[in-house]
């Protein structure tokens, strides 16, 4: 499409410049619409008195441009001129760019000026309130629906029945679902995914199985539901169903979905079989957001090494894909490596505040104290301001290396109040280095930003064990006790025959609970004629007084070490795989001090290779050593 010279411009009827400006619209032609606005105004006609040539331009920045150009397009309208067709496209231009409180206050705008407001304003509103957690707003929209007769509305119903939901009301939703007489299939979708968030995959699929029709988004709900509690299984069945069955296209947004579900939960299998489907479907090349989707799923199962491969095979790639190449990099120590392909990303792409986050962990990770200071000092040359992230990120990379007293000057310089993860960095590095006087300051501040969590209570009580102040240490105990707080316990899961296998600490409820325990035994004899030293000073949590030298309470504390979750999860796994394959073990905490040690000798003596994710980053051990070096 060409645009008009302003010779031309000046002799055409504005109503032909509408059509123009209109065609730009409808054929997201961006450029030439700009071009062509920008003409209207060097030309003259911007002032002419023809208001619906704003009209016109209005809808066209709503639609592709900018929502400041929209807004201010809007204000130079008289209001004589505006109709409810421009108050609602500039209420969803502002949805769009997530300016939702200036779309709800263009609402009231709208109401006060008593414009009459139709379907599409009000499916704005609950959209707005949905994104916004804002049910009292939503509930007053509601309200205003049923009075106006507009609770008919297939629409609007769906419109506020989503609003209730991401708003966790549940109930409402349900009670509007069973009032409507008409139901799409969206009012089912939108139905659904409320059961499956708020009363479980179970009721979910009861839910599902009723649905007169399914759609691609009913569909992933599920499977990403089955996901995200272990059940491969189900969701790769249902999966097969949905696209061999139903005949339904995996697109790009679905796939991301699934993808995204694979990484949370470590299935890589059915992650790999995703990303089999899209080379296969995408004839040309694998979509950029697909592929970057892969790079951070195969780098959170543990895959590291292929995540590269996908990276490097990529002909597109953005500033988000080289994050997730970053951060995939850094969970698993491989900062040398990120800082020496960080020039490359600055000829391809413009690094964001996410890129130095992945910058400075990967630093903190592998102990690059002077670089990550290097690139700490100068991220405003970047054109990015120091937000409370990258400062967490300092604050873990100077106490991990010991330089804690840098560290707490950095917190106290710092333009924000510290959060727990600032905090909890620190007290982390105080127990790393026995500093046990400013771990008792830092628990004191964590205890009055997060006063129901009990991890930082359980890493001072075993600094006080550590530290031979075992009756501070029972204090703290009791005082958790008295509140009635738990510790949360480790969980170890491991995918193997297509089903995600959980262990807890002493667990018995496995089917082959007998094989496991045998294999414990005779892994640990193993281990033993290896030189492995059961570390009880870290297992100080459990009621035991470490000092007591009661060889029967000494045998209990290493008992209770040889249960850990990781090692149960690592037997089980030694008995249900073929010899010298890898083993892939996820936990929800961070790995113990006497299982690290364990595990670099289990890889050795089994020749295996194990790669454990914890709460924090990747381990991988191999030939009896570990890929974090033993710097965590």
């Amino acid at each position: 499409m060409r645009w008009p010279t302003d010779t031309v411009l000046t002799s055409l009827p504005t109503r032909h410049l509408r059509s123009l400006i209109r065609e730009c619209t409808r054929q997201s032609s961006v450029d030439v619409g700009k071009k062509l606005h920008a003409a209207v105004v060097t030309s003259g006609l911007a002032a002419s008195p023809d208001s619906f040539l704003h009209n016109a331009l209005l809808h066209f920045h709503a639609a592709h441009g900018c929502p400041f150009s929209a807004r201010k397009l809007f204000d130079e309208i008289p209001h004589s001129h505006k109709d409810a067709v421009d108050w609602t496209v500039l209420m969803g231009c502002f949805a769009r760019h997530g300016m939702l409180q200036s779309g709800l206050r263009l609402f009231v705008g709208m109401r006060r000026e008593d414009v009459k407001v139709d379907d599409v304003a009000m499916a704005c509103l609950f959209n707005a309130c949905a994104r916004l957690g804002n049910a009292e707003v939503g509930e007053q929209g509601h309200g205003f629906v049923v009075k106006v007769g507009w609770d008919s509305s297939v629409k609007v119903c769906n419109a506020a029945m989503d609003m209730y939901v991401k708003c966790g009301q549940l109930g409402m939703a349900r009670r509007l679902f069973e009032a409507t007489g008409e139901r799409s299939v969206v009012s089912w979708t939108v139905i659904l995914d409320g059961v499956v968030k708020f009363e479980g995959v179970g009721n979910g699929r009861v839910v599902f199985d009723q649905m007169p029709e399914r759609n691609e988004v009913a569909w992933t709900i599920m499977i990403v539901g089955y996901m995200s509690i272990g059940l491969i299984c189900e969701a790769f069945s249902l999966l097969e169903e949905m696209v061999f069955g139903c005949g339904l296209r995996l697109n790009y947004v679905t796939l991301c979905s699934f993808l995204s579900a694979c990484a949370q939960s470590g299935d890589r299998v059915t992650g790999s079989w995703l990303h089999a489907y899209a080379l296969k479907t995408m004839v040309n090349e694998i979509d950029i957001m697909v592929g970057t989707s892969l790079v951070d799923m195969y780098a959170k199962c543990g895959r590291v090494g292929t995540a590269l491969k996908v990276f490097e095979q990529m002909h597109r790639r953005n500033e988000v894909t080289w994050n997730a190449l970053l951060s995939g990099l850094a969970m698993h120590g491989r900062g040398k490596l990120v800082l020496n392909m960080f020039p490359q990303m600055l000829e391809e792409a413009k690094p964001d505040e996410l890129t130095f986050v992945a910058l400075l962990s990967a630093c903190s990770h592998s102990g690059l104290v002077d670089q990550g200071r290097h690139y700490f000092h100068n991220l405003e040359s970047y054109g990015i301001t120091p937000k409370i992230e990258h400062y967490a990120c300092m604050v873990d990379l100077l106490g991990r290396a010991g330089h804690l007293e840098e560290a707490e000057v950095l917190i106290k310089q710092m333009p924000m109040p510290p959060n727990e993860v600032v905090l909890g960095s620190l007290l982390g590095s105080c127990r790393i280095h026995g500093k046990l006087e400013l771990g008792e300051r830092v628990l004191q501040e964590l205890v009055q930003l997060d006063p129901h969590s009990t991890d930082y209570h359980v890493l001072l009580s075993n600094m006080y064990s550590l530290g031979g102040k075992q009756d501070k240490a029972n204090l703290l105990r009791q005082d958790l006790k008295n509140r009635g707080l738990r510790k949360l316990p480790g969980i170890s899961s491991i995918y193997i025959g297509g089903q995600v296998h959980q262990f807890s600490a002493g667990d018995k409820s496995h089917p082959k609970t007998t094989e496991i325990y045998m294999k414990l035994d005779e892994m640990i004899q193993r281990l033993r004629l290896a030189g492995y030293i059961p570390n009880t000073g870290s297992q100080v949590f459990s009621g035991f007084d470490n000092g007591d030298d009661d060889a029967d309470k000494q045998e209990e504390i290493e008992q209770a070490l040889f249960r850990h979750s990781e090692k149960l999860a690592v037997c089980f796994a030694l008995i249900s795989t073929k010899s010298g394959s890898p083993l892939y073990i996820f936990k929800n905490l961070r790995i113990c001090v006497d299982c690290h040690s364990a595990m670099k000798i289990v890889s050795h003596v089994y020749n295996r290779e194990i790669v454990i994710r914890d709460r924090n980053r990747f381990h991988c051990f191999k030939q009896g050593s570990c890929s974090c070096s033993d710097y965590w």
